[in-house]
């Protein structure tokens, strides 16, 4: 538990970090900017190197199958969960496509990763990657994009193919991963020791990238009504939702208790983008990343002391 609650610290200690950027502006760079700088970099770059590293290495298999049927059904329930309250306290549209998106789909990566890597270990990276590249990633670019036309604003631009989502960095270098890992082709040393020196900078740059995403001008007291139970799908009933599925999925020990912790997680950052696009309500959004964030430092070491 000591080491759960120094993790944290250190967490939102570089988080803060990354918020105070937003007040001082270090060379009249806003967070804003700075934020789509390091995310670009990590996105084009960094991450697929580390996705290249830990999937060649990976032990890819039945547990593959276990981590990504985990993460889409709880997705896919919690997309559930929360258009049905929506329905029930009668949201608009803007504000329901933005809490269905909030509520549904946690921060796998970019805080999950450097979470449960400080936790449990390197080989947390595996299970990070592939609920992220084989459940999250697909549904946010399918089925997320889906709901965010359906409840976003009139004359939102038209979507790309869905295909054209998957021709991205990560999910090639997952692709040659993977083809490489099936193959037995062994890892050249010079390369093994690039990668990983490349993959160390994955984990302080998203959390530093999530400290500058949070702000709390975002907060609204007209808002409460629909945060809260986001909140309350988001970091609770998501990850018990996860934590039954785990158990029908027959996932025991650390990977069992390392797979729900990282549904567990916030709300993702990448859905403010979603909500930019189509028209739904933003700063609805931005409150609920925040608040969630802040509310996982109490929720994250709860689950971690139940599992």
């Amino acid at each position: 538990m000591r080491g759960m609650n120094t993790t944290l610290m250190q967490m939102t200690v570089l988080m803060l970090c990354g918020a105070g950027w937003r007040v001082l502006m270090p060379n009249r760079l806003s967070a804003d900017q700075t934020r789509l700088v390091l995310t670009s970099v990590v996105y084009y770059f960094f991450m697929p190197v580390m996705v290249l590293d830990v999937l060649w290495r990976a032990d890819i298999g039945w547990q593959s199958l276990q981590y990504s049927a985990l993460g889409s059904i709880s997705i896919l329930l919690s997309i559930v969960a929360s258009w049905m309250t929506a329905k029930l306290c009668r949201f608009k549209n803007q504000q329901t496509g933005a809490v269905i998106l909030a509520a549904a789909f946690p921060n796998v990566t970019y805080l999950g990763l450097p979470v449960l890597e400080q936790i449990f270990g390197d080989w947390t990276r595996s299970l990070v990657i592939q609920i992220d590249l084989f459940a999250e990633a697909p549904l946010v670019y399918t089925l997320g994009i889906m709901l965010a036309r359906h409840y976003g604003a009139t004359g939102e631009p038209k979507p790309k193919s869905v295909l054209a989502f998957f021709n991205a960095p990560p999910f090639w270098a997952a692709f040659v991963a993977v083809v490489l890992n099936l193959n037995q082709v062994p890892i050249p040393f010079w390369l093994a020791g690039l990668l990983q020196k490349c993959s160390g900078a994955v984990a302080p740059l998203m959390i530093f990238s999530l400290g500058l995403a949070l702000s709390w001008r975002d907060i609204r007291v007209r808002n409460l009504p629909f945060i809260a139970p986001t909140v309350l799908i988001k970091l609770w009933l998501m990850p018990l939702i996860a934590l039954w599925l785990a158990n029908l999925l027959n996932l025991t020990g650390h990977p069992k208790a390392a797979a729900v912790m990282d549904i567990a997680m916030p709300s993702m950052v990448m859905g403010i983008v979603l909500c930019d696009r189509y028209k739904l309500d933003s700063g609805l959004y931005a409150m609920a990343v925040t608040v969630t964030t802040a509310l996982s430092l109490a929720s994250l070491p709860l689950w971690y002391r139940v599992l």
